[in-house]
């Protein structure tokens, strides 16, 4: 890894190209190197993780909406939508928004954490569209994905956009760029124009994930995938963007982030590198913000011990800064403390994540957030009970770029009514590569089969795990056979009718 050394540059100093991170990403997706084949068994894996929660949420409200949208721009060539047929084919961008909607509605696929949060599987729906779309084969779709978790990963290792407010799609939408721009083999300049326009026009702020939480948190990602295809596409017909986009003396570094004096260092593999970054991302057991994952963990393990929970005078989840004030206390959000918030609110609450673990000792990703489950009283007042506190250990080890050391967990301290006092700790979730239980193709499949019994036919999940499985091996135009039906009764309600519904 070569680390880039990244500041805000005058005007005046007129910033060669060559030295611009855009144009080092550029580079970067410009590389023809091959994909090492633990990078393309990693993935296969995303790929079949990514519609295992696709066909968990095909019948959901913000699925159905944005589905119906897709639909109403068809396209000749195009590209597949979940659950509609293979045959059915939409415009490039709208498959990416329909597809990366329902990749994220339930916050269930993969993860990555360091100075900044992301969900890198979020690149895949814009990519693969595209490679639809323009009838690339398995070995294209390859290096594009690999490019796009390459880019996402290093710039959420190094660049930090929440302590702003910033949403971290603004991350995303450059690594989709990127990724597109392998994936179609297009020159370092039109790359070049394409990341920076991305970055411009995905650059929104972090109530997405504050207060009342709604289906843009769904959204927000295939937003992100659908401005980077659009960007990609001017740049291709020769259009600029706003230059440079990080290091401009009115740009990014300056305004947007920690101002003129910042500098940041962004890791890039150097020139013949292979693009590993995946292998340093991790997926989800549980449907519920990464940051609980090993802590619902914990709460399964704990609950013997404590016994009957109405005995709980207090616990306390001694835990990471980004823990505490993201999902914890810390927020200061009383929606995180409300029976009444919504699922995505829910999925931002460890309070709430770790009473309903203790109670039930399991996780679903439906039934853990059913409006009645969440009105439990026993559930409200052992909720009630629950709260966080930063512990700048747990805060280190968050950041720590030694994988022995990198944890996600906390300390829980459950309090007795009686004066006992039970503590027990856990670094990281039993799913994570260095957890008790990593997750490997098994899982992955199980994953897919659990969450599509009773949305696929059996013989359509045997045919899209095959297809998956065989991605390498796709040829041109092909790439249409990663996707899968849904017989119509199973899509949703019809939503009401919006602006590009025809009469």
């Amino acid at each position: 890894m070569e680390l880039h050394r990244l500041r805000m540059h005058k005007s005046a100093e007129a910033l060669p190209r060559e030295e611009q991170l855009a144009w080092k990403l550029a580079e970067l997706a410009a590389d023809p190197v091959s994909v090492p084949d633990d990078t393309a068994e990693m993935i296969v894996n995303r790929v079949i993780d990514n519609a295992a929660v696709a066909a968990a949420s095909v019948a959901r409200r913000p699925v159905t909406s944005a589905r119906a949208q897709a639909l109403c721009h068809p396209y000749k060539r195009g590209a597949t939508v979940f659950g509609m047929p293979r045959d059915t084919r939409v415009s490039p961008e709208w498959a990416a928004w329909a597809n990366g909607v329902a990749v994220r509605e339930l916050d269930f696929h993969d993860t990555f954490l360091a100075a900044e949060y992301s969900h890198p599987g979020d690149n895949i729906p814009p990519i693969l569209a595209v490679a639809q779309h323009c009838g690339l084969s398995g070995q294209a779709l390859l290096r594009g994905i690999a490019t796009g978790y390459e880019i996402q990963v290093n710039l959420v290792k190094a660049i930090c956009l929440h302590e702003h407010k910033i949403d971290h799609i603004a991350h995303l939408g450059v690594s989709a760029a990127a990724g597109i721009g392998t994936a179609l083999n297009l020159p370092k300049e039109v790359i070049y124009q394409a990341i920076q326009q991305a970055l411009h026009v995905t650059t929104t702020t972090r109530q997405s994930r504050k207060g009342e939480i709604s289906s843009w948190k769904a959204y927000a990602p295939a937003f992100a995938g659908k401005m980077a295809i659009e960007a990609v596409d001017r740049a291709m017909r020769g259009e600029g963007a706003p230059s440079p986009a990080w290091e401009g003396e009115d740009g990014f570094i300056a305004w947007m982030l920690s101002g003129p004096e910042a500098v940041y260092e962004v890791p890039l593999p150097g020139k013949g590198a292979p693009k590993r970054a995946i292998l340093d991302t991790y997926t989800k057991e549980h449907s519920a913000e990464y940051q609980s994952q090993a802590l619902i963990d914990l709460a399964r393990r704990l609950r013997g011990e404590i016994g009957d929970l109405r005995q709980v005078e207090s616990i306390v989840i001694h835990t990471s800064h980004h823990t505490h004030y993201v999902i914890g206390t810390g927020a200061n959000d009383p929606q995180k403390m409300d029976p009444t918030a919504s699922r995505e609110t829910l999925d931002h609450s460890i309070m709430y994540i770790f009473a309903v673990a203790l109670e039930d000792g399991a996780w679903h990703h439906e039934k853990s957030y059913a409006p009645e489950r969440a009105a439990r009283p026993s559930t409200v007042d052992l909720w009630h009970r629950i709260s966080t506190r930063e512990d700048p250990e747990w805060t280190r080890r968050y950041h720590s770029r030694d994988p022995q050391e990198k944890a996600f967990g906390g300390r829980v301290v459950v309090t007795l009514k009686n004066g006992r006092v039970i503590e027990d700790e856990i670094a990281l979730a039993d799913a994570h590569p260095h957890g008790a239980r990593p997750f490997e193709r098994p899982n992955y499949v199980k994953k897919f089969l659990t969450l599509s019994e009773g949305v696929l036919d059996p013989k359509e999940q045997d045919r899209f795990l095959n297809a998956a499985e065989n991605l390498a091996d796709i040829p041109e135009a092909g790439l249409g056979i990663l996707n899968f039906t849904v017989a119509p009764e199973k899509l949703g309600a019809p939503r009401p009718r919006g602006l590009f519904d025809r009469s």
